[in-house]
């Protein structure tokens, strides 16, 4: 057992009363099981307290203790989330999907399921409970009913990046079991460390046992119908394995549920299917198998190049082959590659290809998670520090051999962040739980190496000195660390209310704590989260520490990759999760270019989950998901790239920009380009004045029915920044707008809006008020950017249509009505006076359109360096 205090006996002794509520708890819940407490101490004393609470003795709470307590109780137990979105397949759509939620839930006894509900209800919020509950019900509505005679089904679930996949999919594996599934496989990444991460999970969430002594649910007592696990935390399944199983075990004379927990791998995988193989020489008939690919994007797709995905690809397709009754389902947070899938693959010696032709399932994340909108849009970024110092250290384009004769300032600068985290975090009475930093700056084992061996060099000082000076009177007199620690706390901790002498004797306490740790192929000594002992843990690594391995009280984390692909950049993003106390303590060092692409992908996926939820209320399938990721302007070219071969010579590009609003988010910061953009909008509408009708609606200016000649001159003239060659990056994809109006044969309505700026003459009799805009960081060398990126506001597209009295406000819809694209023009007013010229183009339609895709021939030579990155040595 970790260190105990009295803070924490007391809160999980009015924890175990509140958490049988059902639902949100009310707050006035809360107050009465807190003065009861008080009351209870108070009539009984400290010392007999403690003999309720099993400890030897208790020290009395003061009454910031007792608020702190409240404040953290309504938080965890005040969280909301909702149930997810699904898409079936046409012939789901047809079948009765309510086999568990109507009559299997009401006459099984849920073994499995009950056991773990109550072991969840330890430590999550009752109304996630209840939504993990409703959601594996969906899940299970749509796989199949065990004792159906023949079947295999094909979904995914897709969820957030740490949001809790894993708590989600464990709850359908034991609903599963109660079920009557057989043969349960997990697929638990690539690397040990993830497999063996989710081997401790699912066997605290359903077998119940580690290494002969009971967890998690095996804690809970009533230990029967033991799961058969054929793998263990600290083993994955292998050959000698296979072998001496297959005499010993076959699904014929056991009662129970076979459990595997294997890595994603070809051998592996392999020795799983000799394994079925030699007990049974027909298809198996009897049993139902549960296949759960976790991080499906990853390896299983079939991208026709002779390596270790292709062969993954085809052995998790032979192990499904294997059984009359099958269900494969993806759990993944990054479901790009999994739609790129060729959904009519259906080979003889293998059967279909793994595409989510079923269902399509995305969960929905509870209130209290921290992900990336929080972070990236909603609280201005004031979780990111920007860093700029690197590039001559650890430039982004370094090689495995390079030197490193010392660590950037801004990377010196974090470690003593997450020591002050870790300080104050005691001071919270957090003083039982792990703390971690991710430094996270190369893909190569050998640099992380040499990184490790800096910081180890900077932390074993700082403990020196700490040791030495630390609780002296005016110890920054004798340390200059201890003197930059004092600096670092006022200059990143300016809202917290401690006094510098209580957060440096809560960092003489916790600093000798502070160890480091590689995470890679060949790490020494491993990482370990410890149950006796809080870990506080600096680690370094790269590919190892991405898809779905957990760093446990992640505060810090200092991230240096240059990777585009939507996919890897998120997985790589280990910060996402539950940060339920400490959320304000957590910083992200990265660039700002690299903070800009989060920003990018975070809209482009919300676009996308938007567009599923449309999707889900006109029963439309998983296949026009598919097509719609595929297509989405701000995905596809990544995505393809992903799935193309390095030597490719003519590699094309479909992208549909129906429904889609495209903006300069960023515009040009050089004067001339400026006055340039500027002078081809005026001209425009002076053109456009003299040959189309034009009327006033309120302050802005309307031309309707404008031939595309005037928008293809006007696109040619106005100068669009982009940092990529087809302005993905920037939100305007300028190559692939301009072919759109070439072949997309259509008339086109012209709008120029007015703000609440200063007056601007346009022409002789137009004019109009500047729109005031605030501009973000940007790279103002480069470029100026708009804040979010955003040119048009409100329901800026209602302008079009003929009836505005009861305008939607969602854009989507508003777009959904209108017939004819849309040029939007802009002149604003910025903070300096910055006269910019910007615009945008607003396509008609939505996720129902259909055929309205551009075509264009991408340079491969811009395709291998995107692929690049994805090579790594780690």
């Amino acid at each position: 057992m970790m260190q105990s205090n009295s803070y924490e006996k007391i809160k999980d002794f009015i924890y175990k009363k509140l958490q049988d509520v059902d639902g949100v708890l009310p707050r006035e819940k809360i107050d009465f099981e807190i003065d009861n407490t008080k009351a209870l101490i108070s009539t009984i004393g400290l010392k007999s307290f403690a003999l309720v609470l099993s400890i030897e003795n208790i020290e009395p709470l003061n009454s910031e203790d007792w608020s702190q307590m409240k404040r953290e109780l309504e938080t965890h137990f005040n969280v909301e989330m909702d149930n997810g979105i699904i898409i079936q397949g046409v012939e789901q759509q047809s079948r009765d999907t309510t086999w568990r939620s109507g009559k299997e839930k009401q006459k099984n006894k849920l073994y499995y399921w009950s056991r773990y509900r109550e072991y969840m209800k330890k430590s999550l919020p009752p109304e996630v409970v209840k939504t993990i509950d409703t959601d594996t019900d969906i899940v299970m509505d749509n796989i199949e009913d065990p004792s159906f005679i023949e079947f295999s089904r094909y979904g995914m679930v897709v969820g957030h990046v740490q949001s809790g996949k894993t708590a989600n999919y464990s709850g359908l594996v034991c609903k599963e079991a109660d079920a009557g599934y057989k043969f349960i496989v997990i697929i638990a990444g690539g690397m040990n460390n993830l497999r063996n991460q989710t081997q401790v999970r699912l066997n605290e969430a359903f077998v119940g046992l580690d290494k002969g002594l009971p967890v998690g649910v095996g804690k809970l007592g009533n230990i029967k119908d033991m799961p058969v696990s054929l793998t263990t935390t600290e083993q994955d399944f292998n050959k000698q394995d296979a072998n001496k199983n297959a005499q010993a075990l076959n699904f014929d004379n056991i009662s129970s549920p076979v459990l595997l927990v294997i890595k994603k791998n070809a051998s592996t995988l392999s020795n799983v299917i000799k394994w079925l193989e030699a007990q049974y020489k027909n298809q198996i008939s009897n049993h139902a198998m549960l296949l759960i690919d976790d991080e499906s994007d990853y390896a299983s797709i079939n991208t026709k190049e002779e390596d270790d995905p292709t062969i993954i690809n085809k052995r998790l397709r032979k192990l499904l082959s294997l059984f009359k009754k099958s269900v494969y389902v993806a759990y993944t947070a990054t479901p790009y590659a999994n739609i790129f899938i060729d959904h009519r693959t259906d080979t003889d010696d293998l059967g279909r290809d793994l595409f989510p032709r079923d269902f399509i399932y995305a969960l929905d994340a509870p209130s209290n998670y921290f992900g990336a909108r929080k972070i990236f849009l909603d609280t201005d970024n004031k979780h990111i520090v920007e860093i700029d110092d690197y590039n001559d250290i650890i430039p982004l384009g370094h090689k495995k051999e390079s030197d490193l004769p010392t660590l950037p300032e801004s990377l010196y600068e974090a470690m003593r962040v997450f020591i002050i985290n870790v300080a104050i975090r005691n001071l919270r009475k957090q003083v039982n739980k792990h703390n971690s930093m991710l430094v996270h700056a190369t893909r190569f084992t050998m640099m992380h190496k040499k990184i490790s061996i800096h910081i180890d060099t900077y932390i074993t000082e700082m403990k020196k000195e700490i040791n030495t000076f630390g609780r002296l009177k005016d110890a920054i007199v004798y340390s200059r660390l201890i003197m930059s620690i004092k600096e670092t706390y006022e200059l990143c901790f300016q809202e917290l209310s401690y006094e510098w002498e209580t957060v440096l004797e809560a960092v003489c306490n916790v600093i000798d704590s502070i160890i480091i740790r590689e995470v890679h192929q060949s790490t020494s000594i491993p990482l370990e989260y410890r149950k006796d002992i809080p870990t506080n843990a600096i680690v370094i690594g790269g590919t190892s520490l991405s898809r779905g391995y957990t760093l446990e009280g992640l505060s810090v984390s200092y991230f240096l990759r240059n990777t585009v692909f939507y996919d890897t950049l998120m997985q790589m993003a280990r910060w996402f999760g539950y940060r339920e106390g400490y959320e304000d303590l957590c910083r992200i060092y990265m660039t700002k270019s690299m903070s800009d692409d989060f920003a990018r992908i975070i809209e482009a996926t919300e676009d996308l989950i938007d567009n599923l939820k449309r999707m889900s209320e006109n029963k439309m399938t998983p296949n026009d998901f598919g097509l719609a990721v595929q297509y989405h302007p701000d995905s596809a070219l990544q995505v393809t790239a992903r799935n193309k071969q390095k030597n490719s010579k003519d590699i094309y590009i479909e992208m549909k920009l129906d429904g889609h609003i495209k903006e300069t988010g960023w515009l040009h910061s050089d004067e001339e380009v400026r006055a340039k953009n500027l002078e081809v909008l005026l001209n425009t509408v002076k053109e456009l004045t003299k040959s189309n009708k034009h009327k006033t609606v309120g302050n802005a200016h309307l031309w309707e029915d404008v031939c595309s000649d005037f928008i293809i001159k006007f696109l040619n003239g106005f100068t669009v920044y982009s940092s990529d060659p087809f302005g993905i990056n920037s939100r305007m994809p300028i190559d692939f707008v301009k072919k759109y109006v070439e072949e997309i044969d259509t008339k086109w309505d012209v709008a120029l809006y007015s703000g609440n700026g200063k007056k601007h003459p346009v022409t002789e009799y137009i004019y109009i008020y500047k729109e005031e805009r605030i501009i973000s960081n940007g790279n103002k060398e480069k470029y100026f950017e708009l804040q979010k990126r955003q040119v048009s506001s409100g329901n800026a597209e209602a302008i079009v249509l003929k009836d505005r009295k009861n305008i939607n406000s969602n854009r989507k819809s508003i777009r959904e009505q209108m017939i004819k694209p849309l040029l939007m023009l802009h002149i604003l007013e910025t903070i300096p006076d910055e006269k910019l010229a910007a615009f945008g183009v607003s396509f008609p339609g939505g996720i129902k359109s259909k055929g309205q895709t551009v075509k264009m021939k991408i340079n491969s030579v811009y395709i291998e360096k995107l692929l690049t990155e994805e090579e790594s040595d780690d």
